[in-house]
């Protein structure tokens, strides 16, 4: 008797891909994972500050990177982003563009987790700048960072290429 074979899932176009589906892992459980985030510019300064957060990879080790999380319910990408934005960083925001989205894979507990994370970019619109309404208590630390400095404070270049299209598209909205 033969199976049904399932549909592949739909995919959103991706900017970036970091990683693969490495040879000999076919083995392990895959799951799909999507979170929202993004670059929230305080565009009041000439600087042009960007509100970034610090948390602590698996390792051990203090990672700076933008604000994302997982939508929620019926959450749109943008929605979750603005959202995520706010209770990591404690800055509210309005969504200007989408900058487009990365992927990559990792391994944690016994499978394999293929990521896909959509950023926007944010004009800041208020809030001040905290971790206290952070609810998995990821973030340890938050910081304004001017535009200019992102490339050199972030710890992951797919981030950093991120930045880079929200330097080039911010103009456009100010």
């Amino acid at each position: 008797m033969a199976h049904p074979v399932p549909s592949a899932p739909k995919r959103t176009p991706l900017t970036a891909s970091v990683g693969s589906a490495a040879p000999g892992h076919h083995s392990l459980p895959t799951v799909e994972e999507v979170s929202a985030g993004g670059v929230v510019v305080d565009t009041s300064t000439k600087e042009f500050r960007v509100a970034i957060i610090a948390r602590f990879n698996r390792g051990g080790r203090l990672e700076w990177c933008l604000p994302k999380g997982h939508p929620e319910g019926e959450e749109t990408n943008a929605e979750a982003a603005i959202r995520e934005i706010e209770e990591e960083t404690g800055i509210q925001g309005d969504v200007l563009a989408t900058l487009g989205s990365i992927d990559y894979w990792f391994t944690v507990s016994g499978h394999r987790v293929h990521k896909t994370v959509h950023h926007f970019l944010l004009k800041a619109t208020g809030g001040e700048l905290t971790i206290e309404n952070d609810p998995d208590h990821e973030a340890v630390d938050v910081a304004w960072i001017p535009l200019a400095d992102l490339g050199r404070k972030l710890s992951f270049p797919n981030e950093r290429r991120i930045v880079d299209l929200a330097r080039e598209v911010l103009p456009e909205y100010l």
